[in-house]
C-alpha cells in the first residue's frame, strides 16, 4: 500500500519573530531542531520508514528532514528537491512582522492575505530588502513569482505531484515530503477534498508527521484526513493536541466534536493522480496520526 508522509519543517527564525518569510531562507532554531529530531523519533517508533525524500529548495525543509532522517536511520534514501514545494510567495510581506502589519491593516485585510484562498498580497516590490527572486537557485525559472495565493500554490503543486510523487508512490514507496505550512495545505487540500473556504482554518503543526495510506488511485484509504491532527485556527487548543472537526454541510466550515470523533466531509475529493490545474477527543499526538478514508462513527 502506498503511504505519504507529510512534515511540516520546524520552527524557523522568522517564524519566533513573527514575520512573513515565504520564499526567504530562513533557518532552524534550537526549538525546531528538537522538533525535527522529535518528528523523526515517531515515525521510528511506528515503524514507518521513508523509501525516497520529496522537499523545497529551502534549507528550514532541507534540513528538518536530515535529521528526521537521521534520526530513523534513513539519511540514505534518495531526494528529489523542486521548488514547487516552497512556501508560498508572500510578495511585499515578506520581512513584515505580522503584528504590525495587522496593525496598518486590519484584521480582515491580514486574515484575506493570510489565510485566504484566492487574494494574493502586493507583488514584492525591487528594492524589498529581502527580495528573493535573484537567488541563484531559481535562475532555471521561465518566471519567479512575484507574490501567491494558496490557488497559485495548488496550481504550482500539481506537475510535482503528477512527475515526482506519483512514480514513487505508485512504485509501493513509502514518500517522505518534507515542506512548508502552505505548500502542505495546497497538498492536503487535493488529498482531502477540504473546499476553497474552510482552507482558510487549516494550519498545519510544525515538526508532527501526518500519514496518508493511499490506494491504488492514491486516494486516502481513510476518512480521517489531516485535518484529524491539525490545528484549526478558529478554536484555540493547548499546544500538542490533536483536534477532529466535525464537518457541518457543504461550505458551511468545520465544527468541533467534544469527543473527537468527526462526521464525513459533505463532498469526495479529485483523483490525487490526476490533480486539477487550480485546484487535511483531545490526545497528545506522540505517534503519527495515520489518514484514511473509512467511514467514521459519527
Amino acid at each position: 500500500m502506498p503511504t505519504l508522509i507529510v512534515l511540516r519543517h520546524g520552527q524557523s527564525v522568522w517564524n519566533a519573530t513573527n514575520q512573513f518569510t515565504g520564499w526567504v531562507d530562513s533557518d532552524l532554531t534550537d526549538q525546531g531542531v528538537d522538533e525535527a529530531v522529535a518528528g523523526g523519533r515517531m515515525l521510528a517508533d511506528a515503524g514507518i520508514l521513508p523509501d525516497a525524500l520529496h522537499t523545497s529548495l529551502l534549507v528550514r525543509a532541507i534540513h528538518t528532514a536530515e535529521l528526521a532522517l537521521r534520526e530513523m536511520g534513513r539519511s540514505w534514501i534518495p531526494v528529489n528537491r523542486s521548488w514547487r514545494l516552497n512556501e508560498r510567495h508572500y510578495g511585499d510581506l515578506t520581512g513584515l512582522d505580522k503584528a504590525a502589519t495587522r496593525e496598518r491593516f486590519g484584521d480582515e485585510q491580514l486574515h484575506a492575505w493570510r489565510r485566504g484562498y484566492d487574494p494574493p498580497p502586493p507583488p514584492i516590490a525591487d528594492d524589498n530588502p529581502h527580495n528573493p527572486n535573484a537567488d541563484p537557485r531559481y535562475a532555471g525559472l521561465d518566471a519567479v513569482p512575484r507574490t501567491e495565493c494558496l490557488a497559485d500554490v495548488v496550481e504550482r503543486l500539481g506537475p510535482w505531484w503528477a512527475e515526482a510523487a506519483v512514480p514513487d508512490l505508485t512504485a509501493g514507496r513509502t514518500v517522505l515530503v518534507a515542506a512548508h505550512g502552505n505548500s502542505l495545505r495546497a497538498l492536503c487540500k487535493l488529498l482531502d477534498g477540504i473546499s476553497d473556504e474552510d482552507i482558510a482554518d487549516l494550519n498545519l503543526p510544525t515538526g508532527t508527521p501526518l500519514v496518508y495510506e493511499l490506494d491504488d488511485d492514491l486516494r486516502p484509504v481513510d476518512q480521517k484526513p489531516v485535518l484529524e491532527l491539525a490545528t484549526w485556527t478558529t478554536t484555540p487548543r493547548p499546544a500538542r493536541t490533536i483536534l477532529r472537526p466535525r464537518w457541518k454541510t457543504a461550505g458551511s466550515g468545520p465544527t468541533t466534536s467534544s469527543s473527537g470523533s468527526e462526521s464525513p466531509s459533505p463532498s469526495s475529493p479529485p483523483s490525487p493522480a490526476s490533480p486539477p490545474p487550480s485546484t487535511a477527543g483531545t490526545t497528545t499526538p506522540r505517534s503519527p496520526a495515520r489518514c484514511s478514508r473509512t467511514s467514521p462513527t459519527p
